[in-house]
């Protein structure tokens, strides 16, 4: 029987040949839909990932995922830094901004504040300038691939000494950064957190999360518990 069926399998050389080759290309289709959606589920916490120094990040307790935020109050940020078990607590700031080039073209990038203080939230590869540039008046860092790309002018690539303007704001690139891919493929610009609430419309509240580690030694799950149970406020965990 196993020798009929491989007669019936290959004696016809042009159905055979059209089997293999059709359970190739499925195949490879496949892999490819597979990696697809492995890339896009990536890019979803690419932000998280990159920004590696705190284990914790506080939300307002309706936040669903990483891109929908709801800002918290400024004094939430000294509530959470008061809870047991927390070795320190500072803010960050996410969302989008107008950048508008010297040539006159606009492009919506993702606009992170890190600590002024500690640069913590920083971004996780400097490729050109330094982190400590971003004291510079107007500094911001931009990352590698919007800057070759979307921000980009008939003249090249944006470089470090190059000038926009972020919500009709100066603002000057002092550092070329490599992250994680956005979602939606933006450009990513970073600078600090007093700067970033500058130039962003004004609202009642900007803090868009407060990111802690806990203390040496200490169990972060109970940090976690105790910051939900004081501050009401949701946790996530990351890290561990």
């Amino acid at each position: 029987m196993l020798l009929i069926a491989l007669k019936m399998l290959i004696s016809d050389r042009t159905k055979y040949l059209g089997i293999v080759l059709g359970l190739t290309f499925a195949s490879f289709i496949i892999s490819q839909q597979s990696a697809i959606m492995v890339g896009i589920v990536n890019r979803t916490f690419g932000f998280i990932t990159d920004t590696s120094q705190p284990t914790i990040w506080v939300t307002d307790p309706t936040v669903q995922y990483i891109d929908d935020i709801k800002p918290l109050k400024d004094t939430d940020l000294y509530r959470v830094a008061s809870v047991p078990g927390v070795d320190w607590a500072v803010p960050l700031y996410k969302g989008t901004i107008q950048a508008r080039l010297h040539d006159g073209t606009f492009q919506t990038c993702v606009f992170i504040g890190i600590d002024d203080a500690t640069f913590i939230g920083e971004p996780p590869v400097m490729l050109e300038g330094s982190i400590d540039d971003l004291r510079i008046d107007g500094g911001i860092i931009v990352d590698k691939v919007g800057a070759s790309t979307k921000l980009a002018t008939k003249s090249g690539p944006l470089r470090v000494g190059d000038e926009m303007e972020l919500n009709d704001n100066r603002a000057v690139v002092v550092g070329i950064c490599s992250v994680s891919r956005t979602f939606q493929s933006q450009p990513v610009v970073y600078t600090t957190y007093k700067r970033a609430t500058n130039f962003v419309p004004a609202q009642r509240k900007l803090l868009s999360f407060v990111i802690a580690r806990p203390l040496p030694g200490i169990d972060p799950h109970e940090v976690c518990r105790n910051i939900t149970s004081i501050t009401g406020l949701r946790h996530i965990l990351h890290g561990r």
